[in-house]
């Protein structure tokens, strides 16, 4: 299998597509971390009301968005830093190599804890 030129603009678009992949990644997390943290107050909320009897365990909620959103915040930061390494590599005619899979592993793996953690709290409500 041939390698691509550095110079082939087909190189650097499909380095923008990922690069915008991520970038939607950490909006969605941001996202989901709003509507989760939002929950956890729309709940506080209607318990003070006393319209709704539940168990005072919603307070997990808050911290939970509050890590989805700097998560979010985190992905795309990094993605940028990726992308810019990776851009600056194409400009002095380096083909560079597929970079490690860390992030992506680390965004999966903490996606996986907060998912866990999430699930467990909606249970126990």
């Amino acid at each position: 299998m041939d390698l691509p030129d550095c110079n082939d603009p087909r190189v650097a678009m499909a380095a923008e597509r990922t690069f915008l992949a991520w970038v939607r990644t950490g909006v969605a997390l941001m996202g989901f971390g709003f509507v989760v943290a939002r929950f956890g107050i729309f709940l506080r909320e209607l318990l003070a009301t006393g319209t709704v009897v539940t168990h005072p365990r919603h307070a997990i909620s808050v911290p939970m968005g509050v890590s989805l959103i700097v998560l979010g915040i985190g992905v795309t930061v990094g993605a940028a830093i990726r992308h810019q390494r990776y851009l600056r590599a194409l400009k002095k005619g380096l083909l560079p190599k597929p970079g490690d899979p860390w992030f992506a592993i680390l965004v999966a793996a903490l996606l996986g804890a907060i998912g866990v953690i999430l699930a467990t709290y909606l249970a126990l409500i």
